[in-house]
């Protein structure tokens, strides 16, 4: 791309704080001229291309170019708050929120969420500039690992990010749970954990469902327990980092954990326990009361895999598991 002179602001025009930032934004004269751009509205000019060549997604923060640097989302924000003149009450404010690392480490992920839910509640549609749809939510966590999947743990795992793809897996498991993690029935029942019970050959029904404004996807268990009510155990999924996802249950409480391939089968290993809050993971020091999550699933067949998931405490051993075989249905 040939170098554009002045400081290049690229923004969501469907989104009412973009817009209102693009235009009160005024920057200081000695970097020169100040252009905006509406992502929407200018898909083919080079700076966008530019800017979906170096895999800066325009869906989760604005971009501004200068000189050849870019600065993407939060990076942008700072940027904006440094450079920019206070002529308004607008940017007077934002320099208040983005003038500090830490006060915009706090800030942008209340701000991005206030950005997506805004563009939600008004029905518009992606921009999509990197085409994510295209390709399975875990392609981008298993990284150079995933050409190497077995064929079932590529159906297993087709669902998409911002769609509304669906796709089931039918299984048999044998539940087993020991002291304490026994005693605390109750409180893992409240906190929509894992099912608490003693019993062999549970049949188990899976949905996964993808949601069409987020990378998150659902999982919808269901365990048909002998000789008491279905017990539904209900998750969504994010990719918080390359390799790492966590798997967020009622009232914000997740379970981190890295994704790999280690030639015959997926693995799931502990990275803790955290609390999602207002866009931010808070760590919770809950490996000592719950223990260490660990899960396995390996392929049997192109339409089968079998799935092994336990806790390990770190006293009292192996005090929880869950093992089967399911089949992959669409």
């Amino acid at each position: 791309m040939k170098t554009k002179s002045g400081v290049w602001f690229v923004y969501d025009g469907d989104c009412p704080i973009c817009k209102q930032a693009a235009k009160a934004l005024k920057i200081k004269q000695h970097f020169g001229e100040l252009h905006t751009l509406d992502a929407r509205g200018a898909k083919s000019d080079p700076l966008i291309e530019e800017i979906t060549r170096r895999a800066y997604d325009l869906d989760e923060g604005m971009v501004i170019y200068l000189d050849g640097q870019f600065y993407h989302g939060k990076h942008a924000l700072k940027f904006m708050a440094k450079y920019g003149d206070s002529k308004n009450v607008f940017m007077t404010v934002f320099k208040g929120f983005f003038w500090l690392d830490s006060l915009s480490n706090l800030v942008y992920p209340w701000f991005r969420g206030s950005r997506n839910l805004l563009l939600k509640r008004k029905g518009s549609a992606r921009i999509d500039n990197l085409e994510l749809k295209k390709e399975p939510i875990f392609k981008s966590i298993f990284g150079k690992s995933w050409d190497e999947l077995a064929p079932v743990m590529k159906k297993h795992y087709a669902n998409r990010p911002y769609t509304q793809d669906q796709s089931t897996v039918t299984g048999k498991v044998d539940v087993v749970c020991k002291a304490p993690l026994l005693w605390l029935s109750p409180i893992l029942k409240l906190l929509g954990q894992i099912p608490i019970a003693n019993e062999a050959n549970v049949p188990v029904l899976v949905h996964f469902q993808s949601d069409k404004n987020t990378k998150s996807f659902e999982f919808n268990r269901t365990f048909n327990f002998s000789q008491k009510k279905p017990y539904k155990f209900r998750s969504r999924m994010h990719q918080i980092s390359e390799d790492k996802i966590i798997e967020i249950m009622r009232f914000g409480i997740g379970w981190k954990a890295r994704c790999s391939w280690d030639g015959e089968k997926v693995i799931l290993s502990h990275e803790g326990f955290a609390l999602q809050l207002f866009g931010h993971l808070i760590p919770l020091p809950l490996t000592l009361v719950m223990g260490s999550v660990y899960a396995e699933e390996r392929p049997v067949d192109d339409f089968s895999f079998d799935m092994l998931t336990h806790i390990t405490h770190p006293w009292w051993g192996k005090v929880y598991e869950y093992k089967g075989r399911f089949e992959v249905l669409s």
